[in-house]
């Protein structure tokens, strides 16, 4: 799998403020790199090493016609369910008791750790479901983190790529040193219906997101609810 870096300094990243709590339980696979500092490494090397480290082929469920596999390095654990019409790219490693819906694209560079559900008609590439995490409803998961028992409301978007091109950054003065990063979610996190999270948003845990907010690229808190100001003009019909 290939990722585009770009360097950064590190003394600049020191200088910022803390980042809201993020993961209570990271797998053991990942919590030996993490870096509070900046948790979207955890897509880098430690993800790269993980997958390029897959069998050919380990599979342990019975798999339909209907489901089409493509690829090298695909790992899918006991009491996962895959319903036909899902298209899985290696390499992926799928944990045990994962759901993936009709027309689930899982592109490949994923791991889909226990518990987690890939939604009818949703994509996800290059990405880290945490145990638990939901992308139930056409969604796209694009480089991106969904910490443990996160849930994205249907439509809900993680958009991963700048239209110029340039390097995503975490808000203000945050560089990821990566040219495509989704977001990164806390446990926890849920979206409403119709979100989109423009590329380098990261969200503490235990966060509520509400229907139809777009959130630029930042930085924000755990345990807190983000609100979409409207007002709703209720008139009457003209008659005649």
């Amino acid at each position: 799998m290939t990722v585009e870096r770009i360097a950064q300094p590190a003394a600049r990243r020191r200088a910022l403020a803390a980042l809201p709590p993020l993961f209570a339980d990271l797998p053991a696979v990942f919590a030996r790199r993490y870096d509070p500092e900046a948790p979207w490494s955890l897509l880098g090397e430690p993800l790269d090493e993980l997958l390029d480290a897959l069998p050919s082929d380990s599979i342990e469920i019975r798999l339909g016609p209907e489901i089409y596999l493509s690829g090298d390095r695909i790992a899918i654990g006991r009491g996962t369910r895959i319903h036909p019409g899902a298209t899985i790219e290696g390499p992926v490693w799928i944990g045990r008791d994962v759901e993936i819906r009709p027309g689930a694209y899982v592109r490949g560079g994923v791991w889909i750790g226990e518990g987690c559900v890939v939604g009818a008609s949703t994509e996800v590439k290059c990405s880290i479901l945490l145990p638990g995490a939901k992308a139930p409803h056409l969604n796209y998961v694009g480089d991106s983190i969904l910490g443990a028992g996160v849930n994205l409301g249907a439509g809900t978007i993680l958009s991963n790529f700048r239209h110029d091109g340039r390097e995503v950054k975490v808000g203000p003065g945050r560089a990821s040193g990566r040219r495509k990063l989704g977001a990164i979610l806390g446990d926890g996190v849920l979206t409403g219906c119709n979100c989109v999270l423009h590329p380098g948003v990261l969200v503490g845990r235990g966060t509520q997101i509400y229907p139809g907010v777009q959130l630029r690229p930042g930085v924000y808190p755990e345990a807190s609810l983000i609100k979409l100001k409207q007002e709703i003009d209720v008139v009457p019909q003209e008659e005649g």
